[in-house]
């Protein structure tokens, strides 16, 4: 096995756990890249250093692929949370400097926080905002999906939204969606505090089931 100091580990090779892999070696990194799953360290061995199969909760394995050598792991497990949390602790086990790891859920996060990892991830929580981000910078009417049942859409105000208060519970009652951004007087906003009253050229960002986002686009 050859010397990966000062590089990364990458456990769990998803598709966030991939492109994570593949980035860092990118820049010239070097990166044991690391999954149960033999057909997605194949995948990813032509970019990586060394790419390994075997079970990340098991130190002894992990120490035998050189992965206490490294830095800095990144724990990319999917759903299995239990594995997820097993998977830090071995490496904190092995003494790893930094451990940065994903989390499914805000729960999933606070248990990582305490078991000693350096940094949570969210990536479906961060992909949100930043399809929120790309929606608020484009004026135009779009909708987008999240899921198979979760859509966002931007809109412009419709004239049955128009004097209508940003708070008022109509949008949740009648329409099924709720409101997580808009742009008032050509200011964008994400706080709902204030009694903000919509006019005829604001632009509304709504978030709901697919069904419900798609009859509220056949009402406008």
């Amino acid at each position: 096995m050859s010397d990966v100091a000062k590089g990364f580990a990458v456990i769990g090779l998803g598709k966030f756990g991939f492109h994570v892999a593949k980035g860092l070696a990118q820049q010239g990194i070097s990166v044991i890249a690391v999954d149960q799953n033999e057909e997605q360290v194949r995948e990813i061995s032509e970019f990586v250093q060394d790419a390994i199969v075997l079970d990340a909760t098991d130190v002894r394995a992990l120490r035998e692929a050189g992965v206490a050598n490294v830095d800095t792991a990144i724990v990319s497990i999917g759903e299995n949370i239990e594995a997820s949390i097993l998977t830090v602790m071995a490496l904190k086990e092995l003494g790893i400097e930094t451990v940065i790891a994903k989390a499914i859920t805000t729960v999933h996060g606070q248990i990582l926080s305490k078991i000693g990892v350096a940094k949570v991830i969210y990536p479906e929580m961060e992909s949100a905002k930043k399809i929120v981000k790309r929606m608020v910078d484009n004026i135009l009417y779009e909708t987008i999906d999240l899921s198979v049942s979760m859509k966002i859409a931007k809109l412009r105000v419709p004239s049955f939204w128009v004097g209508t208060s940003i708070l008022s519970s109509i949008f949740e009652s009648k329409f099924h969606v709720k409101p997580i951004a808009f742009k008032h007087q050509g200011t964008w906003c994400i706080s709902f505090e204030k009694d903000v009253v919509l006019e005829k050229n604001d632009l509304l960002v709504v978030i709901g089931d697919s069904a419900d986002i798609e009859a509220l686009s056949k009402k406008i």
